[in-house]
């Protein structure tokens, strides 16, 4: 049976949602980590081990590279500019002169920026319900990060944290232009680019390196929490749009929580289970949304990977199967109807 598009958003929720459990899960198992690597060494070794494995799983797939437009190659530039490059340097430069606690307080407004970015400068829809729901989860991950007591002392180094999540949040509307290129390949790019940078900076500042057995670790955490993460987040963005998924990876701080619970036995707190309850309600409004009215596809030539149903009725030279994913360059003829939709990479329309 052909697969419609409004089983679509749930394979996105679930890639958002993977995502951040597999985000979070990161955290608990670096602090285990952080005792044989620099913390600036330890995030390079982790975005250089996330753009390597993906490099060795795409030659091990055999994966061409993705047919990109001039315009989307300009895209995924400024995402890794802006994600890849700058923001690190800024954490970085910014956890080096100021309490981590703080830091990661700070953090959490990069889902903030995102969502404003989308929604004011890249105009994707949104409503009341969306904004509260964003906002509960916002809410429950500044609860999850607050440390008690805030002293964030000197303003450039916060300054620095929130510019590296400024920066992040650009990223996260950039890398959303070309979502529906393949994801393993926006992933290892912004993995080789973020660890390259990383690398070279802890080495340049004298950092010494840990013994292989903790490289080793550190790179396959990498490719998991980060490499995959990243290609899951991306899939999250073809699908739901960007302020959606940043809101569903905003959960991430509570995975990981939950993880340091049954790992590491830290203790279950007020705290913990206030953050639950806000971040709970808040993804209880967004899976139960619902936005649908007549909408106008206008035409639109790209590639990406899809099947037929209702906005992919092109013809072949060779019949495709019903079912069948594929790949190919393929024009969308203009089509007006009403169905249930989320603001993903075909339903880009004024309201």
């Amino acid at each position: 049976m052909i697969q419609t598009t409004m089983q679509l958003p749930h394979m996105g929720i679930l890639a958002a949602l993977s995502a951040a459990a597999l985000f979070g899960l990161g955290t608990p198992l670096a602090k285990l980590l952080l005792g044989e690597a620099n913390p600036w060494l330890l995030a390079g070794l982790l975005y250089a081990g996330s753009g390597l494995g993906l490099l060795a799983f795409r030659a091990l797939r055999r994966n061409r590279l993705p047919h990109l437009r001039r315009d989307e190659i300009g895209w995924l530039i400024g995402a890794v500019t802006a994600g890849g490059l700058t923001a690190p340097v800024l954490l970085m430069w910014g956890l080096s002169v100021m309490p981590a606690s703080d830091a990661s307080l700070l953090l959490n407004a990069e889902a903030v920026f995102t969502a404003l970015l989308a929604w004011f400068v890249f105009r994707e829809n949104f409503d009341r319900r969306i904004v509260a729901a964003m906002s509960l989860i916002v809410v429950g991950g500044a609860l999850l990060a607050w440390p008690g007591q805030a002293t964030f002392g000197a303003a450039l180094p916060a300054l620095a944290v929130i510019g590296a999540c400024l920066c992040w949040a650009i990223d996260n509307n950039l890398t959303r232009k070309v979502s529906l290129a393949d994801a393993t390949f926006i992933a290892m790019i912004k993995g080789l680019a973020a660890g390259a940078v990383n690398l070279l900076l802890a080495l340049a500042a004298g950092v010494p390196v840990p013994g292989w057995p903790t490289v080793g670790a550190s790179a396959l955490l990498g490719f998991v929490s980060y490499g995959v993460s990243l290609v899951l987040f991306v899939i999250g963005l073809r699908h739901l749009g960007t302020a959606r998924t940043a809101a569903y990876f905003a959960l991430a701080p509570f995975a990981g929580a939950i993880v340091s619970v049954l790992l590491l036995h830290e203790p279950v707190t007020a705290r913990l289970v206030a953050a639950g309850l806000f971040m709970g309600v808040g993804v209880w409004i967004h899976l139960t949304e619902r936005h649908e009215h007549e909408h106008t596809h206008g035409v639109l030539a790209h590639e990406h990977e899809h099947q037929h149903d209702e906005h992919h009725l092109h013809a072949h030279a060779t019949a495709a199967a019903p079912g069948v994913r594929h790949t190919h360059w393929h024009q969308h003829e203009s089509l007006t109807h009403s169905h249930a939709h989320y603001p993903d990479a075909h339903h880009q329309h004024d309201h």
